[in-house]
């Protein structure tokens, strides 16, 4: 594989190159250095969240009394823009170099060979035209404004209680920062949310258009996915997408038990429920290898049978039957050797997963989606509580 070629791979990025890439160019945060991404952070925070700071501060619903959920207060809108907009953005550089590093790795390893290259090649370019295409973010655009229309305190998890949303207890009118957050910031918010969805896509439908290439896979290979093993690295990338939708979801169910009167009983669906559908929905695009590693898998299964039985039988007739060995001695000969090693061999095919998942990439994903959980059920679990389960623990309490 040449230069050029590597380098086709390697210039691959899930960054659209489309308006919102324009706008970020013209007020000089477009790129992956630190400083531009630490700058579009504090832009969104300018955007999303210090105005509602303000217009609640005008209205006296900061702090204090006025109304049971005051802004200073509210979890779930602090936890978002202070916390999950800032790792939205901050996530953005290490995801595009993993990332890139996981379509090159297509190439340095052999996978794709140079015969092959023109439909891979054709399959990044496939891959970035949809990326940049108008009509996705246009779209996504939409996407983040209509609940903003149609949804009212979409945010809350509990109904009936007075918050900053609100002109003031009692009151149906929305307050001048509940406009603000309906028009502004929760649809900045899920636009950048949304954004993730389509780049994970991309990521999904270039997996898809690979795997329909010629690639040179190995049934044998060590780890355990003919070779596509370091797919799953591409997944854990997202881990910190998964963490920033966590903490969201933790912010909601903090008010309601907080505020709302819910319990860790009663909000431990939503808590398991995110959980489980975030690995589910971050380990089903690796499915989109599956039929291509389960045909190597059943293909390799016949040919290093036929192998193994091949070579089992001559060792035989050698070792065991003594047709062929005539004054030969076992010991130090590396038939025996051989033996082992095919039978390893074959043993690796067996084993070989359809699924280029491993156990590693699975613990990562699970912490990055509970980690927002846990937090959750240490403020809501009593102090003495979890000093006694400590105690317990350490075998200093009954």
């Amino acid at each position: 594989m040449n230069k050029s070629e590597t380098t086709v791979a390697e210039d691959f990025s899930l960054i659209s190159r489309g308006a919102a890439h324009r706008l970020l160019i013209r007020i000089g945060l477009s790129g992956e250095e630190r400083w531009r991404v630490v700058g579009k952070v504090i832009a969104a925070i300018a955007v999303a969240w210090l105005p509602l700071l303000v217009l609640c501060l005008i209205q006296g619903q900061a702090y204090g009394t006025q109304c049971k959920i005051t802004f200073l207060r509210d979890f779930a809108v602090n936890v978002r823009f202070l916390i999950a907009v800032p790792i939205l953005f901050l996530a953005e550089p290490e995801i595009v170099r993993i990332w890139r590093l996981v379509v090159a790795e297509f190439v340095r390893s052999g996978l794709v060979t140079d015969e092959a290259f023109p439909a891979f090649e054709k399959a990044i370019k496939a891959t970035a035209r949809l990326r940049d295409h108008f009509l996705p973010e246009a779209l996504l655009v939409i996407g983040a404004f209509v609940p903003s229309f149609f949804v009212a305190n979409a945010d809350l998890l509990m109904g009936g209680v007075s918050n900053w949303h609100l002109a003031g207890a009692g009151s149906d009118q929305t307050s001048w920062a509940g406009w603000w957050f309906n028009l502004v910031s929760a649809p900045l918010f899920r636009f950048l949310l949304l954004r993730w969805f389509w780049r994970f896509f991309l990521a999904t439908y270039l997996l898809w258009r690979v795997s329909r290439t010629k690639l040179y896979l190995v049934a044998t290979h060590s780890d355990m996915a003919a070779g596509l093993g370091f797919l799953s690295q591409g997944q854990l990338a997202f881990s910190p997408i998964v963490c920033a939708g966590g903490i969201v979801i933790a912010g909601q169910v903090a008010n309601a038990i907080a505020y709302g009167g819910a319990s860790l009983k009663t909000m431990k669906f939503p808590m398991i429920g995110y959980c489980v559908l975030a690995i589910i929905i971050l380990v089903a695009p690796l499915l989109v290898v599956t039929p291509l590693l389960f045909r190597t898998k059943q293909k390799a299964l016949f040919e290093y049978g036929a192998l193994v039985t091949e070579h089992n039988q001559l060792f035989d007739r050698k070792w065991i039957r003594r047709e062929d060995a005539a004054d030969e001695v076992i010991m130090g000969n590396p038939d025996p050797s051989s033996l082992v090693d095919l039978g390893s061999s074959f043993t690796v095919v067996r084993q070989m997963a359809v699924v280029p998942i491993d156990k590693q990439t699975l613990i990562g994903l699970v912490i990055a989606a509970a980690a927002p959980m846990i937090a959750v059920v240490i403020y809501a679990t009593p102090t003495d509580t979890v000093i006694h389960a400590v105690l317990s623990m350490l075998g200093l309490a009954s």
